[in-house]
């Protein structure tokens, strides 16, 4: 199964310059202004313009909104340098929120793009992940 990540915006060229000249994604197809993909993570990313104060459902009383909010879902963005991409991404919109801190299974960084979305960088050292299991296990090859 394929998973596609969806990212409602109002500001399609911003967007494809925050997305690909911070996180170093690159524009896949373009249809017209209202939908452009990104590649080079391991799902593509869709950007979906849509204007603030928009039902993303009919019939539903919420509206879009570009302000940060909080959602239960965010994006994680593995970087190799996690100071260099918070430069970036500051330098392209991004508001810093969590600066980088230690983990045991390496750095984290909490960040909200320019149209309020939470977006995480994180940064593996050791066995990533593998580092915080309980006991320490080798996993098979």
């Amino acid at each position: 199964m394929d998973i596609r990540i969806c990212i409602d915006v109002d500001d399609m060229e911003r967007a494809i310059a925050f997305y690909t000249g911070g996180l170093g994604l690159r524009c896949g197809r373009r249809f017209q202004n209202a939908f452009v993909e990104l590649l080079g993570a391991s799902s593509p990313l869709d950007l979906l313009l849509n204007a603030p104060g928009t039902h993303p459902v009919a019939g539903s009383d919420a509206t879009r909104s570009y302000q940060r909010h909080w959602t239960p879902v965010h994006l994680d963005f593995v970087v190799d340098d996690i100071d260099a991409a918070v430069a970036r991404l500051l330098q392209h919109g991004a508001v810093l929120e969590m600066p980088v801190n230690q983990r045991a299974w390496g750095l984290i960084a909490g960040l909200a793009d320019p149209f309020g979305h939470g977006i995480d960088l994180l940064q593996f050292t050791g066995r990533g992940y593998d580092e915080i299991l309980q006991p320490a296990q080798t996993l098979p090859d």
